[in-house]
C-alpha cells in the first residue's frame, strides 16, 4: 500500500508527471458512467499504473474504481481531489479488455462498471503477491486430418497459422469429435506463440475440452475458467492469462472478457445455448461480445455447433464470414437416419395412432432394435419430473387459448357444484366451451410429461433394462455402453461410449409451442445436439409433425437452410438480427415516462405496451440494423436521466432479447 506524501503543511504533492488519473469509478448509476479526475501523489506515483485498482472518495464515500489511464492535465477545470489510494500495483485491466467493456457498454445501453464486474473476478490479496508459471514454449502445429472432411477446414488451420485473419462459421457433422476440432484451431494458434480463448456452455463441455487441449498443447499450456471455480482459484488461473503464463484459456460465459495477451484466436461452441446469455445487466451475449473483440483486435473469429442460429447466418451473408461446412456425401455417410411422424403413407396405415400417441411405433421400433445390438437408447424429453398438460381426448393434440394460443390448464375444484372451467396460463382467460381446432372434439385430457414419468413408463414398456436418468441436480457426463435406456432433459444427455443405437425425441410440441422467439431455431438445436451423439448406423425418431420447418431440417440434417429460413422470416416480420429491438420493462407510469422521453432515430417505432403481470407491462422498441447504435444511446441517456433524477421505480432494457412475449 501506497503512503502520503506530505510537506511541512501536511499537504499531499502531486506527482511529477502524468498527475491526472483517470478512474471509472464503481457506482451503479448510469448517469455517472463516465471516468472522473484525480490526483496521484508522489508516494502513489509508481503504483499508480493504468489497470490498477483504486480507492477514491467520491460524493463522500470511499469506493472502488479502476485507474484507466494517467494524464498531464484535467479539463475540470477546479482542485482535484487526490486518489485515497492504490489498492494494488497489479493491472487487472488492460487497455484491449477496457475498449472491450466500453464497447459492450454503448451496444448494450449499459455501464462500464456493470461490464467490467463480469470482466474482472474479485481481488485476493494472497494469490496477487505469488508469481504465475513460466510460460510453456509454444507447441507443434497439429495436423490437418480432423478438419480434412470440410473443403475449407485446412484453409483455416492454414490461416490461423500464418496469422491471416479468419473469421468462420463451422456446422459440424454428426458424431463430430467437436473438442478436438476447436483444440486443433487452438493450437494451431498456439504455435505461433499468439493466445486462443474458446468459450462453451458448461462445466462438462469445458472439461472434455481442456482434455482435448492438454493432448496438444500440454497441461500447463491450458487453462479454464469458470464460475465453479472457488474464488482464490479462478483468481489464480486469471491472474495467470493476464500476466502472460498461458496462451490457451478456455472457459464459460464469464471468459469471454479473459485478458489473453496477444490474442489471435476466438471460438465459441454453440452460440444458440441461452447459457451464453448474461443474465446480469447489460445482459450481454458471448457471441456478440466475441465478435466485437475480434473486430476490435483483428484476432480471427470460429463459430462452431451443431445447428446454426439466425445471428450466425448474418455473419455469414453480410459476408464478414465465411462458413466451414461438410459436402453432401460426406454428410450422408456419417448421419443417422431420421424419421419422422408422418412421413410416409405407410406409416400411418401400419399405426394409424402415430400423430396421437407420445411413443408411436417407429419409436419403439428403433428402440427394440438398438436394444438387440446391445447399444444404449436415448430419450430426450423437454422437461424433468411430473408436468401436467391439458390435450384433446380424442387426438390429444396440445390444449391452446383461442386467445393467445397460450397453453390451458385445470384450476381444480368445484364453483356452484361445477367443476371450474379450464384457464389460459398465459392471458388467464377461461375456456369454458374449449373444440380441438384440428378434430373438432369438446373433449379434455389430462396428460403428464417429464424425465420421471417417462423413465416409468419405459421401464415398464423394456422390462429388464437398465433405466437412467439425467436432468436437473443429477447430470451424466457419459453412461456405458451396452443395452439401456437413458432418460435426459435437453443439455443434460450424457455421452455414450461408441454412441448411441436410437435417440427418441419426445414431446416436440412443448419445445415448438413455447412463448418465445428462438423457440423453432432453439428446438432444432436441442434436437441436432441429441441427434448427433447417435452413431452413423443407428436411427432417430422426431415425435412432432414431419411437415414443420425444423423437423424437416433434422431429417435432412440441413441446419444451414433451417438458419437461412429463421433470418429471412425474422426479417420479413421485424425481429431481430434483422433489426436491432429493445424490451422496456417497468410498471406502467414508468414507462410510459421512459416512452414520452425517447427521442427514436426515425426507422423507429414502438410496439405495445402490453401487461406481463399486474403492476408490469412491457414495450418493443426496434429500429433498423444501422440505427442500432443510436438506439442503444437514446436508451442509455433516457435511463441516466431517471438515475439523475432519482426516480424510485425500476425500468429495466434489454438489447436484442431472446424473448419477446
Amino acid at each position: 500500500m501506497a503512503g502520503k506524501a506530505t510537506t511541512r503543511r501536511g499537504e499531499r504533492v502531486p506527482a511529477a508527471g502524468l498527475p491526472v488519473a483517470r478512474v471509472c469509478v464503481d457506482v451503479p448509476l448510469a448517469h455517472l458512467d463516465r471516468p472522473f479526475d484525480y490526483q496521484v501523489s508522489t508516494e502513489q506515483d509508481a503504483d499508480a499504473v493504468p489497470g490498477c485498482r483504486v480507492r477514491v472518495r467520491f460524493a463522500g464515500q470511499l469506493v472502488d474504481g479502476y485507474l484507466l489511464e494517467r494524464a498531464e492535465s484535467s479539463e475540470y477545470g477546479r482542485k482535484l481531489t487526490f486518489l485515497d489510494r492504490v489498492i494494488s500495483p497489479e493491472p487487472v485491466l488492460s487497455p484491449e479488455v477496457a475498449e472491450l467493456a466500453r464497447a459492450v457498454a454503448d451496444r448494450y445501453a449499459g455501464s462500464l462498471i456493470d461490464v467490467l464486474r463480469m470482466a474482472i473476478p474479485p481481488r485476493h490479496a494472497r494469490v496477487e503477491a505469488k508469481p504465475s508459471p513460466e510460460p510453456v514454449p509454444p507447441p507443434e502445429p497439429p495436423s490437418d486430418e480432423g478438419w480434412a472432411r470440410y473443403p475449407f477446414g485446412p484453409n483455416l488451420l492454414d490461416a490461423l497459422r500464418s496469422g491471416r485473419a479468419a473469421r468462420a462459421v463451422w456446422q459440424a457433422l454428426p458424431a463430430e469429435d467437436w473438442p478436438a476440432r476447436l483444440a486443433e484451431a487452438a493450437a494451431s494458434m498456439a504455435s505461433t506463440g499468439r493466445g486462443a480463448l474458446v468459450v462453451v456452455p458448461d462445466h462438462r463441455d469445458l472439461a472434455r475440452l481442456q482434455r482435448a487441449c492438454a493432448a496438444l498443447v500440454g497441461e500447463a499450456g491450458v487453462v479454464t475458467l469458470s464460475a465453479d471455480l472457488g474464488p482464490s482459484e479462478r483468481y489464480k488461473r486469471w491472474l495467470a492469462v493476464r500476466r502472460g503464463s498461458v496462451r490457451v484459456v478456455l472457459g464459460t460465459r464469464g471468459a469471454a472478457f479473459a485478458p489473453v495477451r496477444d490474442l489471435g484466436l476466438v471460438a465459441v461452441w454453440d452460440d444458440g445455448d441461452d447459457l451464453h446469455a448474461e443474465p446480469r445487466m447489460p445482459y450481454p451475449n458471448v457471441r456478440d461480445v466475441l465478435v466485437q473483440r475480434a473486430h476490435l483486435t483483428g484476432a480471427s473469429l470460429l463459430v462452431g455447433g451443431f445447428a446454426r442460429t439466425a445471428e450466425a447466418q448474418l455473419l455469414v451473408d453480410s459476408g464478414w464470414a465465411h462458413e466451414v461446412v461438410a459436402a453432401r456425401d460426406v454428410l450422408r455417410a456419417v448421419a443417422p437416419r431420421v424419421a419422422a411422424v408422418g412421413e410416409s403413407e405407410w406409416q400411418e396405415v401400419k399405426d394409424p395412432a402415430a400423430r396421437s400417441a407420445r411413443l408411436p411405433s417407429i419409436a419403439f421400433d428403433a428402440a427394440r432394435a438398438a436394444l438387440a445390438a446391445d447399444t444404449p437408447v436415448l430419450i430426450q424429453v423437454p422437461r424433468r419430473g411430473y408436468v401436467p398438460a391439458l390435450a384433446c381426448g380424442q387426438c390429444r393434440s396440445p390444449a391452446r387459448c383461442r386467445r393467445c394460443a397460450g397453453p390451458l390448464a385445470l384450476p381444480g375444484g368445484t364453483q356452484d357444484g361445477v367443476p371450474r372451467p379450464a384457464y389460459c396460463r398465459w392471458c388467464g382467460a377461461t375456456e369454458a366451451a374449449y373444440r380441438c381446432p384440428n378434430c373438432g372434439s369438446r373433449r379434455l385430457r389430462g396428460q403428464v410429461i417429464g424425465a420421471r414419468r417417462t423413465a416409468e413408463e419405459l421401464g415398464r414398456a423394456f422390462s429388464g433394462v437398465p433405466v437412467r436418468t439425467s436432468g436437473g441436480d443429477e447430470v451424466l457426463a457419459d453412461v456405458p455402453g451396452g443395452r439401456s435406456l437413458v432418460v435426459a432433459t435437453p443439455g443434460a444427455e450424457p455421452l455414450a461410449r461408441g454412441g448411441y443405437g436410437a435417440a427418441l425425441l419426445l414431446d416436440g410440441w412443448a419445445l415448438l409451442g413455447r412463448a418465445d422467439l428462438r423457440a423453432a431455431e432453439e428446438t432444432l438445436r436441442r434436437w441436432m445436439t441429441a441427434a448427433a451423439l447417435v452413431h452413423e448406423a443407428g436411427r432417430v425418431v422426431v415425435v412432432a409433425d414431419s411437415s414443420l420447418a425444423p423437423v424437416q431440417a433434422l431429417v435432412r440434417w440441413d441446419p444451414v437452410w433451417h438458419a437461412r429460413q429463421e433470418l429471412a422470416a425474422r426479417a420479413e416480420l421485424g425481429f431481430p438480427p434483422a433489426v436491432r429491438m429493445a424490451t422496456v420493462d417497468g410498471a406502467p407510469d414508468a414507462l410510459a415516462g421512459v416512452l414520452e422521453e425517447l427521442h427514436l432515430p426515425p426507422t423507429g417505432e414502438v410496439l405495445g405496451p402490453v401487461p406481463l403481470s399486474e403492476d408490469k407491462e412491457r414495450a418493443l422498441v426496434r429500429v433498423s440494423r444501422a440505427e442500432g447504435r443510436a438506439l442503444a444511446t437514446v436508451l442509455a441517456e433516457v435511463l441516466a436521466v431517471r438515475s439523475a433524477r432519482k426516480e424510485p421505480d425500476v425500468v429495466r432494457v434489454k438489447l436484442d432479447p431472446l424473448e419477446v412475449l
